[in-house]
């Protein structure tokens, strides 16, 4: 056997030695709950959690809860920092106020794992994530056509600042600004919320009386939609929604009514993806540094095969959880 037969099964055996070396060692990896405030966030969450539950014998988790508050998530980063835990998953509330606390975790060895939302630097090892431009632009493109390229319409947006709800708004707002017939008759930020959406579509729909469609980023703020317009009287127009079950099944109802919608979908399951993405990080495998996933969506067609009646309003359609799991989290 010559020297160069030698010192490749060397380097071979070394790195089986390493690989099984690394599948066998225990990890620490702290997990930002960056906000609990609606049942996606808390299923995104539990997605996670059933994932490290799986993984138990090679992940402890360090919980960090951040409440929507950048100040606090910056905090709580610099609390996992301090702890010298192996990775940091977080979902950024802001998109550039976190840059020098990552960049910190970077430079202290950490891995630093983004998830659902984005920051302005290159300051992360890997990011996992739906396209949120191309998101907000599907349902603009189905409500254009809807309409047949002219109308009035209302927008409903999440929460200023974040990059998913202004990624989502600039890709609706393309093709919005090319369909000239289409004018915005208000843009208002509901935080994905129930009760705020339904108080804005309320106030847009005393001030105006013609609105022909309601693109809305989802959340609960369509279902809100739809109340505020039963409430006003007014007759149901095409509407954008997501994946949410009580959306779904409320769509459903309608469907024989005459009401259309499409549903566009931001996975909880990305939440148990960013941990097998960190694992192999930490296992030295290679991984993609962006994993932006295709935007999934609900159709008229394919409705039925999405609603679970017998689960809670609160629960979203594309998730690696088993229905059990969806009950112990959501009791109807």
């Amino acid at each position: 056997m010559g020297l160069k037969t030698l010192l490749t099964v060397a380097v071979v055996t070394a790195g089986l030695i390493t690989s099984a070396f690394a599948a066998d060692k225990k990890y620490t990896i702290g997990y930002d709950n960056y906000f609990m405030g609606n049942s996606w966030s808390v299923q995104l969450a539990a997605e996670f959690k059933a994932e490290a539950e799986k993984d138990k014998d090679r992940v402890d988790v360090v919980y960090v809860e951040s409440a929507g508050d950048t100040q606090k998530q910056i905090t709580n980063i610099e609390d996992l920092i301090t702890k010298k835990v192996d990775a940091i998953i977080t979902t950024p509330t802001s998109p550039t106020a976190l840059i020098p606390t990552l960049k910190k975790a970077r430079a202290a060895g950490i891995k630093v794992v983004l998830l659902a939302s984005t920051i302005k630097s290159q300051d992360y090892d890997a990011l996992v994530t739906v396209d949120d431009i191309a998101f907000g632009k599907a349902g603009a493109e189905w409500l254009v056509k809807q309409m047949g390229g002219k109308g009035n319409i209302i927008a409903l947006n999440g929460i200023a600042g974040i990059s998913v709800s202004d990624d989502r708004y600039k890709g609706a707002k393309e093709v919005f600004d090319a369909n000239p017939g289409i004018k915005i008759l208000g843009a208002v930020d509901a935080s994905w919320d129930y009760a705020q959406g339904k108080q804005a579509v309320s106030n847009l729909l005393a001030a105006n009386p013609q609105i022909d469609g309601v693109w809305s980023q989802g959340g609960a703020m369509t279902l809100g939609a739809i109340d505020a317009f039963e409430a006003a009287q007014r007759p149901l127009v095409p509407m954008t929604g997501e994946d949410n079950n009580g959306y779904l099944k409320r769509w459903q109802a309608l469907k024989d009514k005459g009401f259309v919608s499409i549903a566009t979908s931001k996975p909880t399951w990305l939440g148990s993806e960013a941990l097998r993405i960190t694992l192999d990080l930490l296992d030295g495998k290679s991984a993609a540094r962006d994993t932006v996933l295709p935007v999934p969506t609900i159709t008229a067609d394919d409705l039925g095969k999405y609603v679970k009646a017998d689960l809670s309003d609160s629960f979203w359609a594309n998730t690696r959880l088993t229905d059990e799991q969806v009950k112990a989290i959501f009791a109807n």
